[in-house]
């Protein structure tokens, strides 16, 4: 049974545990790390790494989203961001990333983000990422998904991402006629990943839609927000493990339809994608560390897709750091800082062998501590 704390008369709340609160144990055997594969597969698209890019425009342009499915990855393009309310939004993300320590940052971001969507663009950007040879995967809100969708499936997209701050499959209102996700994937021909969630009964219910990944977590970072504007916050190995429990009921209901977990939120290093995938994860979404590389379009600065929210941000404005260094080096290394952040795929390779696995869903099964 889970703890569960009195914090007052008549009022409980359950443990929750970080991934800076557990660590992993290695087994009785160890293996060669030539030997170790970190491959992934969702659906029908295979690819050489877990890692999916958290779609804002601080990290994912067509060039960028690209170039990391070249390296093994998934890059997720919104396409409710700049890239299809500008023909060219670089002076645009180049002024982002030189306001520095502006107090005006986030309502410079409200402004740039004012200017309409305009579906000629998501087909442009859809064709520009198709060009590039790899799988085509974008993002929309729940909010828009019925208006954008015909858009978006029109243009040819392989994987659609349907990604709030938490996204549930009984969404209710008197007002607009809400998102039914079951029917609306139904319909569909294409995989289609939702969240983000954080608990057993929500991912459980997300896994009923038909999607073929849900995602885990709300971005949180400490750039994130959502705690201080919403009071929500469920910390990730637990919030992983609940819906690696959830998975593993919906394969008995089912009778073996498998659905991918994609963790994110909290995930700054190697170490941290190796104890996300041994909670159950099977893939990680990448946001921030990727803002630190060569290729990221906004040149080092950093805000979640929710900072540029009209009335309710939900997301500081990170100044833009120096570059570590090529999305290759941040992804494979070499490194020459000893703190897991170059590297990460190779970090997260030598911590399989160590623990003598040889695939992602071997490691799923490996031990953990908590040691805080």
């Amino acid at each position: 049974m889970r703890d569960v704390v009195e914090i007052g008369l008549g009022k409980t709340a359950q443990r929750g545990y970080h991934l800076d609160d557990i660590a992993i144990v290695p087994s009785r055997r160890t293996r060669d790390v030539d030997d170790v594969s970190t491959g992934w597969q969702l659906d029908a698209y295979q690819f050489g790494i877990p890692c999916v890019g958290h779609p804002s425009d601080a990290t994912m342009s067509p060039a960028s989203a690209v170039r990391l499915g070249q390296l093994g990855g998934l890059g997720v393009l919104n396409v409710e961001g700049l890239w299809t309310r500008y023909e060219n939004p670089t002076k645009v993300l180049e002024e982002l990333a030189g306001l520095g320590e502006d107090a005006r940052a986030t309502k410079r971001l409200q402004e740039v983000y004012a200017e309409p969507i305009r579906p000629d663009l998501i087909t442009e950007r859809v064709r520009e990422l198709r060009s590039g040879g790899g799988t085509v995967a974008v993002r929309v809100s729940p909010q828009h998904t019925l208006a954008l969708a015909p858009v978006i499936l029109d243009a040819g997209v392989d994987l659609l991402v349907i990604q709030g701050t938490i996204v549930s499959a009984e969404h209710v209102s008197t007002t607009d006629e809400p998102l039914n996700l079951k029917e609306f994937i139904a319909d569909l021909d294409l995989p289609v990943i939702v969240g983000g969630c954080t608990d057993y009964k929500t991912a459980l219910h997300l896994m009923r839609t038909g999607a073929a990944g849900v995602i885990i977590g709300i971005g949180g970072d400490e750039w994130s927000t959502t705690e201080s504007v919403l009071g929500i916050r469920v910390p990730m190995a637990t919030a992983i493990a609940d819906a690696a429990a959830a998975r593993r009921d919906y394969l008995d209901e089912t009778g073996g339809r498998y659905v991918h977990l994609i963790a994110d939120g909290d995930i700054r290093t190697s170490g941290d994608i190796a104890k996300a995938l041994g909670c159950g994860a099977d893939a990680v979404m990448l946001g921030e560390p990727l803002s630190l590389c060569a290729e990221a379009p906004a040149g080092g600065a950093w805000w979640h897709s929710a900072a540029s929210h009209p009335s309710l941000p939900r997301g500081a404005f990170e100044v833009a750091g120096e570059p570590l260094g090529s999305m290759e080096r941040l992804l494979f290394g070499p490194a020459d800082e000893p703190d897991g952040q170059l590297n990460l795929f190779g970090g997260l390779r030598r911590a399989m062998a160590k623990c003598g696995y040889r695939d992602l869903k071997e490691f799923q099964k490996v031990g953990l501590v908590l040691d805080r």
